[in-house]
């Protein structure tokens, strides 16, 4: 198998950045966030890109970071959480796994992301009502990230260590014979 180790996709806010960073670290492996790949290309932030050229925009520049991350990258590598909403990025993703990678769904129930967001200026895809923007997110993102993901591990009201034992335990169970 080429390409990451472990990719990480879900809502915002599921952990995928604290999960991530934490199990490369138990690995001695690299972590890279596409958000961050992309910030550096554009030279702007996330957020600032939303604003200045839209959504649409910021998801072309997201397509071609996922795509490069996962022909580059042979750490853990965590996607933004719409990444899911393009189908050139679902194909990627369902072929990473299909060619034995892992791709983990780091679930969050709204309660807790609501409360891990707050009013996060830096979220801009959650808006004027964040809490309504997450639960409709959550909703219709869900299948996406389903169908993408290897395994699904729930984060919502655990402690991130928990998560992360889960985490690397599916590791674990994948590699041995």
């Amino acid at each position: 198998m080429s390409g990451p180790l472990l990719v990480l996709v879900g809502p915002p806010a599921s952990g995928k950045t604290t999960v991530g960073t934490a199990v490369a670290d138990l690995l001695g492996v690299e972590f890279r966030d596409t958000d961050a790949d992309i910030e550096d290309v554009a030279g702007t932030t996330v957020a600032d890109l939303f604003v200045q050229y839209g959504e649409p925009h910021f998801r072309a520049l997201e397509e071609q970071a996922v795509s490069r991350a996962l022909a580059e990258h042979d750490g853990v590598l965590a996607l933004g959480g719409g990444a899911v909403t393009s189908a050139a990025t679902r194909a990627l993703l369902v072929a990473h796994a299909h060619d034995g990678g892992t791709v983990v769904w780091l679930d969050v129930d709204l309660p807790s992301a609501a409360k891990r967001v707050g009013l996060s200026r830096d979220r801009p895809i959650l808006g004027v009502n964040p809490r309504a923007m997450l639960r409709q997110m959550l909703e219709t993102r869900a299948p996406l990230y389903a169908e993408v993901s290897t395994a699904t591990v729930p984060t919502g009201g655990r402690e991130p260590g928990d998560v992360i034992a889960d985490v690397a335990a599916l590791l674990t169970s994948r590699t041995t014979p």
